[in-house]
């Protein structure tokens, strides 16, 4: 094996949201840093997740809003969708963000190191034939796109998001397996290229994790949209045929499409890279960490979708601050999970930040909710959406919860953050003027009629 290079105060094993983060963070703090990684820096979520997906989901929004043009009293003419342009318009975006990236660790002074990494004991990871030694190492290999047991992805008529984000054309009709984020988003996009879309969920609603009349409200929207769906019913199995696929739900009913995405979850990439080997503990098949993202192992931290808690970009980067910052020996303060935003992009988006009233209940607190619906806000009106914001509150307490439905509810949700995150009461966010005519007076009016000075809201 060749000589090896180190110590490093940190090696970094991936270079996806959290792993660059952490380097970038450690950088910043003076430590010497090594980031190694097998693909292209920006992991998932830049090439493959968030980026190109919300670039096809404005793509999207620009169909739609040419279709309806005459609504407003704009002459405009649909007249298709380019596939090549809309690539073309998201390799764009993310090439930027990856030039952008790459720039910054290298003025940071971050070494890249190109190659699949493996853990070899604390302090050690083995690329090619090269040992890189750290004083701490960071695991941050992300997660790749889950299938169910028997059900093989061709990559032609049976596809995952990876597929989906190249394909050169919009298909005719797509079976969507999984009504979490990813699937919701790509229904969204595909019935706004033109395509007959039909969800399959197991569980009883779309976004199986939301508050449910958030849930209520995604599946009124889809209806009205024509996206179809069937819930509470299992996937069976799926014949490819000729001209594309028959789909066989549990109880017989049979769905013919021209593809099935596959978007039952992300796992964890946790195997075969010597994590178990190096004795680090991993359960379900996540790398289990405390609350400093610190492994069972001393020195080896773990980051990102390798470990069970939010598979979101912003909670990867996070963990990645968290984690340099505890190296360096700062006191960094552990993640409260439930104060990450979370946010589905579809037509209409749904955002949400703090708990639903469901775990509310569960632990114990009395709670007062309050729906404000976003046909009383002029803006909302103006751009056309139909929605709602739910504030949770405990009774006579701080915001527990703040759940929304709407077009751009993704952009409003920040101010639900921090609401929630700064444990703030009803009645001093009351006090706080809001712009008209905005969207976010939605939350501003929700939060006057909780302290009991309701303006346009019907008590």
């Amino acid at each position: 094996m060749a000589d090896g290079s180190g110590p490093f105060d940190i090696v970094v094993l991936g270079g996806g949201s959290g792993g660059y983060a952490c380097a970038l963070r450690a950088a910043e703090l003076g430590k010497s840093v090594a980031l190694i990684e097998k693909d292209k820096i920006g992991g998932t979520c830049l090439h493959r997740g968030c980026i190109p997906t919300k670039a096809l989901l404005h793509a999207a929004e620009v169909a739609d809003e040419t279709r309806e043009a005459t609504t407003v009293g704009v002459k405009a003419r649909f007249e298709g969708i380019d596939m090549p342009g809309v690539h073309a318009f998201k390799d764009k975006i993310v090439n930027r963000a990856w030039k952008g990236v790459q720039g910054l660790l290298k003025s940071r002074g971050v070494t890249i190191i190109e190659g699949e990494g493996r853990l070899a004991g604390p302090g050690r990871v083995i690329v090619g034939d090269q040992a890189v030694e750290g004083r701490a190492v960071v695991l941050a290999t992300g997660s790749v796109p889950k299938s169910l047991p028997g059900l093989d992805i061709d990559g032609e008529r049976v596809i995952t998001s990876d597929h989906a984000l190249k394909l050169d054309r919009v298909p005719s009709s797509v079976v969507v397996l999984g009504g979490g984020v990813i699937g919701v988003e790509f229904a969204s996009v595909w019935r706004s290229f033109g395509a007959e879309v039909t969800i399959v969920e197991a569980l009883p609603h779309l976004l199986p994790l939301e508050e449910e009349s958030s849930s209520k409200l995604l599946e009124r929207a889809f209806r009205r949209r024509g996206i179809k769906y069937e819930l509470g019913v299992r996937f069976e199995s799926v014949k490819t045929t000729g001209t594309g696929v028959v789909v066989t739900l549990e109880g017989g009913k049979t769905l013919d499409a021209e593809l099935l995405l596959v978007a039952v979850g992300r796992g964890a990439v946790a195997t075969g890279l010597g994590y178990e080997e190096s004795g680090v503990t991993i359960e379900r098949g996540t790398v289990v960490v405390d609350e400093f993202c610190r492994t069972s192992v001393p020195g080896v931290y773990a980051v990102g979708d390798l470990i069970p808690t939010l598979q979101l970009a912003h909670a990867g980067f996070a963990e990645g601050i968290l984690v340099a910052e505890h190296i360096a020996g700062l006191s960094p303060m552990p993640i409260d999970y439930a104060g990450v935003p979370r946010i589905t992009y579809s037509d209409p988006e749904v955002a949400s930040v703090g708990i639903t009233s469901a775990v509310a209940k569960e632990r114990g607190h009395e709670i007062t909710e309050l729906v404000y619906d976003l046909g009383g806000n002029p803006k909302s009106q103006i751009i056309g959406t139909q929605g709602a914001v739910k504030i949770i509150s405990q009774k006579d307490g701080p915001v527990l919860g703040v759940h929304m439905v709407g077009k751009r509810m993704g952009e409003l949700v920040t101010e639900g953050q921090l609401i929630y995150n700064w444990e703030a009461l009803p009645s001093e966010v009351a006090q706080l003027i809001h712009a008209h005519p905005t969207q976010s007076e939605a939350v501003g009016e929700a939060m006057l009629a909780l302290a009991g000075k309701p303006l346009h809201v019907h008590n």
